[in-house]
């Protein structure tokens, strides 16, 4: 999960390159927030003592893949890129919210 969100994080920092200037405080700052959130909060969890405390912050990295999802359709309708990357990024982010989903269901089993 982790390598795959430092990826996507790594994917979401090249993408913006092409945005509008005007976005730099604006959409791009927010996207690459939420982008290395997860997997700044799932390496914050590991090193957690309980499973409780993990689980916690892998709901705060399930947050943030929603909100990321949600400025890839932004980006879309903004014109910013197309409809074949949005949804591209949108199956990456759905992969990860899965493995995050399983993880939870896991450590609270």
């Amino acid at each position: 999960m982790w390598r795959l969100s430092h990826k996507l994080t790594l994917e979401v920092y090249d993408l913006t390159k092409s945005f509008p200037i005007n976005e730099k405080y604006q959409i791009i700052s927010q996207m690459q927030r939420a982008a290395y959130s997860l997997p700044s909060n799932f390496s914050e969890g590991c090193g957690r003592k309980s499973d409780k405390e993990f689980s916690r912050f892998i709901q705060i990295c399930l947050g943030s893949a929603h909100e990321l999802e949600y400025f890839f359709i932004l980006s879309k309708d903004l014109n910013y890129i197309s409809e074949e990357v949005s949804d591209e990024m949108s199956q990456k982010i759905n992969i990860i919210k899965r493995k995050l989903f399983t993880l939870d269901k896991r450590l609270k089993a």
